[in-house]
């Protein structure tokens, strides 16, 4: 984007489409059902999760994995995630000029636009964990059974390995904005994660055959429903819960746990609005169309008179007409 777009964008986004006497470059206003709600509100999934294909593919490339994993998991977890994640473009309309006309229009009476984005996020999230339920029972089919007994000790290395590669993310996050001390503290207790993690890993390695053991051993995340191994290192985990994909769909989550929970008492709200505005539409239409009738009546009334009146006028020329004929063979005789 050139500095002259941006600048206009900016522009948009303060001012509306009304700044210089514009109109909105899609040639309609922002309440529109073309126009995205849940963009209006700042939680439009479309946008929240842009460019997070990229992501994923770096996050489960070839050298991510280690060299024992097996071929189907490497291709599961690649071509699951990347066809997932490609949702593309919304196909409503995203104008920042229009989210700016919007925060106008809502200073001085309510849309309740909140609710259709509580909606359409809700769909969204329930489309992920349908994919996410599917995933686990794909896992289920192409990875080896484990005994229950067994499948507790790989869960405890995996919530391990998910607690480690969430701190580490944290920790880089605070680092970077420097808060040094606070990493510091966070990389301390990441070294007694690890400590833990081995133990964990040395019980589930000796809890089963070696051939076993040395399959990858996938498991979904609940978040956002990318796959994780058991044998992911530090570095691939933390550049998973510190990545746009996974803090995407956290920010999606909290947002739509957010609008839930005023949910329906809004959408009560917005019935009563919506009877209210439909009654005063019905009104305004049978007074047009009691008007319509009284202005009718009047017509046809001002109509029957005229007639009458020009019958009345013919009447009184055909008499004079008569009276005139009389006069004239009168004198002729």
């Amino acid at each position: 984007m050139s500095a002259h777009d941006q600048m206009r964008a900016m522009l948009d986004q303060l001012m509306g489409t009304g700044r210089n006497g514009e109109t909105s470059r899609y040639q309609v206003q922002f309440n529109d059902p073309k126009v995205c709600k849940s963009f209006l509100l700042y939680c439009c999934p479309h946008d929240i999760l842009a460019s997070t294909v990229r992501i994923v593919k770096n996050e489960l490339s070839f050298d991510s994995f280690q060299d024992n994993d097996t071929k189907m998991g490497k291709m599961l977890a690649i071509n699951a995630s990347m066809s997932r994640m490609d949702i593309g473009e919304c196909p409503k309309i995203h104008d920042n000029a229009l989210r700016a006309d919007f925060e106008k229009a809502q200073q001085k009476f309510d849309h309740y636009y909140d609710v259709d984005a509580t909606e359409h996020l809700q769909a969204f999230i329930s489309d992920c964990d349908r994919r996410t339920e599917a995933a686990r029972k794909r896992l289920l089919e192409t990875q080896e059974e484990l005994t229950a007994e067994v499948a507790e000790k790989a869960n405890a290395v995996h919530e391990l390995a998910e607690k480690i590669g969430q701190t580490l993310a944290k920790a880089e996050e605070l680092g970077a904005q420097g808060l040094v001390d606070e990493s510091l503290k966070l990389m301390g207790e990441i070294e007694d994660l690890r400590k833990k993690k081995s133990e964990a890993e040395d019980t589930y390695r000796n809890s089963m055959p070696v051939s076993s053991y040395q399959q990858q051993k996938l498991r979904v995340c609940d978040v956002c429903s990318a796959y994780l191994g058991i044998h992911d290192n530090d570095r691939r985990l933390a550049d998973h819960f510190g990545g746009k994909l996974h803090l995407g769909f956290i920010k999606i989550r909290e947002k739509l746990s957010e609008l839930e929970k005023n949910y329906e008492e809004r959408h009560e709200a917005r019935r009563k609005f919506d009877e209210q505005e439909r009654y005063k539409r019905d009104d305004k239409r049978s007074h047009r169309s009691r008007s319509g009738d009284r202005n009718e009546r009047h017509r046809r009334s001002r109509s029957r008179s005229r007639h009458s009146r020009h019958r009345s006028r013919s009447r009184s020329r055909s008499r004079t007409h008569k009276h005139d004929r009389r006069d004239r063979d009168r004198r002729r005789y």
